[in-house]
């Protein structure tokens, strides 16, 4: 499965949404540790 897809539209929707998730789970995660932190 090359890096590049052939069809940007759909591969790129797809990427940009699993990268919309790390990072929304990255800043939930951040947020919690300073929460938590005395």
């Amino acid at each position: 499965m090359p890096v590049l897809d052939p069809n940007p539209q759909n591969g790129q929707k797809k990427m940009l949404l699993v990268f919309g998730t790390f990072l929304a789970i990255f800043v939930l995660i951040a947020v919690i540790a300073t929460i938590a932190a005395p």
